[in-house]
């Protein structure tokens, strides 16, 4: 092999692998393509991409569909809006879908609604095409006691104005939950509000209860409607429950109190008793005291005697008479 020829290869090799370099680092397909759709893109803007680390075709591509749209953007704005931690693609989508429906929205805009955290090709779709948002079952109380059970369908249209800042779908249940149990409270028989359910979505819907919201609610209408539980019943049977439970106790508290009195009743009359069977004791001593100082004599005390044995024998004649006229009966 001769020098000329090792010289021929090297130049070769070295022309292969600056190409695949090239190829590799700068996009230049990505760049071809611009051109022939009509976009100018210089090679040095799409190698500045690479160097901050912006992948090219994150921003060409959009930028293509842009222009072949007739929007009115530049790279800067879509490499920014990338920087940002944006989705460059869905929005050149909604800025396309908001311009085919006649929707007025900016870029900036449209950048500031998908940094918001909102999908705004989704928001822009549903300007056009409003959404159904169903809620639960919302259980109301009527005056009468009966609970009335409803579940609404809210058609809503999103409102681009306020998708930065605004409530979303959460919020917007909420109130109309909130509204429909408000209005079944308020109405002193829930026949009516069976017969007239359309009352409920015509109070509801002027309250306004999309402000602040992202979205403009459109119509309100009951999808379905039923009957709950007798509340009034319930609350008036936890009641009597209630009012027994406390009769009981004050019932059970007077029983205390009488068997506590009856106690003491016991206990005094016991007292009294040890009180006599004491003073008794004492009589002995007394008459015997009595016949050593001479204040009564022997006869005295048999007489006493006599009176004390008399006693005795009409209280046991006594007590046979009771017995056998309880027999006799």
């Amino acid at each position: 092999m001769t020098p000329y020829t090792l010289l021929v290869l090297l130049a070769i090799g070295a022309g292969i692998i600056f190409l695949a370099v090239l190829f590799t680092f700068v996009p230049v397909m990505l760049w071809i393509s611009a051109l022939a759709a009509g976009v100018r893109v210089s090679i040095f803007t799409l190698i500045g991409m690479r160097l901050r680390r912006v992948i090219p075709s994150r921003v060409i591509n959009p930028l293509i569909k842009a222009v072949k749209a007739g929007l009115n953007v530049n790279t800067n704005q879509l490499e920014s809006h990338y920087l940002a931690g944006g989705n460059v693609d869905r929005v050149i989508n909604a800025l396309i879908a908001a311009q085919r429906a006649n929707i007025e929205l900016s870029f900036e805009r449209c950048a500031a609604i998908d940094l918001a955290g909102r999908d705004v090709l989704e928001a822009v779709q549903m300007s056009v095409n409003p959404k159904v948002i169903e809620t639960p079952f919302i259980a109301g109380v009527a005056m009468d006691g009966i609970e009335v059970k409803a579940k609404a369908r809210i058609t809503v249209r999103a409102n681009i104005e306020r998708l930065v800042g605004g409530a979303g779908e959460d919020t917007v249940i909420a109130r109309v939950g909130e509204g429909i149990v408000s209005t079944i409270g308020s109405s002193h028989d829930h026949k009516k509000v069976l017969e007239n359910p359309d009352l409920i979505s015509q109070t509801v819907l002027a309250k306004g209860l999309d402000a602040g919201t992202a979205f403009e609610i459109l119509s309100i209408d009951i999808a379905d409607i039923d009957i709950g539980k007798n509340i009034g019943a319930v609350l008036q049977t936890d009641q009597a429950e209630a009012d027994k439970k406390i009769a009981q106790a004050k019932a059970e508290e007077r029983r205390a109190m009488a068997v506590a009195t009856e106690q003491e009743m016991r206990a005094r009359v016991e007292e009294m008793r040890a009180k006599v069977v004491e003073a008794e004791a004492e009589v002995p001593l007394a008459m015997a005291q009595a016949l050593r100082s001479g204040n009564m004599g022997v006869m005295d005390y048999m007489n006493i005697k006599n009176i004390m044995a008399d006693t005795d024998m009409r209280d046991s004649i006594g007590k046979l008479t009771d017995e056998q006229d309880e027999d006799g009966k």
